[in-house]
């Protein structure tokens, strides 16, 4: 694996992103047929992220993907209560569990895990990887495949129109973490908001119209690009100086 990661770092990347979405959706599929959704999804997610750890581990590279410590100013960073808004989201029209406690807490599991997945071969791998040639190219292109992805909710029966508002915001997120993780050199912040907002969205009450749907949508646009570029004009910097 090191050979292939030191002959392209992107296409690394692109092998980690294509494997994690593939995985996914295959893993979903078997544990409906087993009768137990989420459990084979929960196995495959965190075999794959222990073996993308310990590959950074064991090669040094934890500090420059940033899984270490924070060491920015909090206040600075307005003590990252945009990201908590972001995660109060799924909370908003109550809480449910539905089947069961027990089902809710294995696909919330299942959903988290898969969140820190995201983090670690959308930010970590491909974001990084571009860093090292274009800055700008990099956060785009980590923003707009982030929430791109997320057209796979097609494929597993989401509606068009959630789906297409998901993929809005969920860019903006992305944006929003990408500039987070570059200018306060850890995805630590990041990796927990994301655990905490796919994790949660198992035992959300859904919104019932479309127009709560769609305030949803622009709450979290606007939140998170406006935290980003708040960030990015403070830190300008440190966000373009290449890793």
């Amino acid at each position: 694996m090191r050979k292939f990661y030191e002959k392209s770092e992107i296409w690394f990347a692109v092998m980690w992103i294509i494997i994690h979405v593939v995985g996914v959706s295959v893993a979903d599929s078997i544990s409906e047929s087993i009768g137990i959704p989420s459990l084979i999804t929960l196995i495959f997610s965190v075999a794959m992220a222990a073996v993308l750890i310990v590959f950074m581990k064991k090669n040094g590279f934890m500090e420059q993907y940033g899984l270490c410590k924070f060491s920015g100013s909090y206040k600075a960073f307005l003590f990252f209560i945009p990201l908590v808004a972001i995660c109060s989201i799924n909370f908003w029209n109550g809480i449910a569990f539905e089947p069961s406690v027990g089902q809710c807490v294995l696909t919330g599991a299942a959903k988290g895990i898969g969140g820190i997945m995201e983090e670690l071969i959308f930010r970590c791998l491909l974001f990084v990887a571009m860093c090292r040639t274009n800055v700008k190219s990099a956060i785009i292109v980590s923003s707009v495949t982030f929430g791109v992805g997320h057209i796979i909710n097609l494929l597993n029966g989401a509606p068009v129109f959630d789906t297409v508002c998901q993929i809005v915001y969920a860019v903006a997120i992305g944006f929003c973490f990408t500039v987070v993780f570059k200018t306060g050199k850890s995805l630590i912040p990041c990796i927990i908001a994301h655990f905490v907002v796919n994790a949660s969205s198992a035992f959300n009450v859904a919104f019932a119209d479309m127009q709560m749907y769609i305030i949803v949508t622009i709450f979290l646009t606007v939140v998170s690009a406006g935290y980003a570029i708040y960030l990015a004009v403070r830190y300008k910097d440190k966000l373009l100086e290449a890793i």
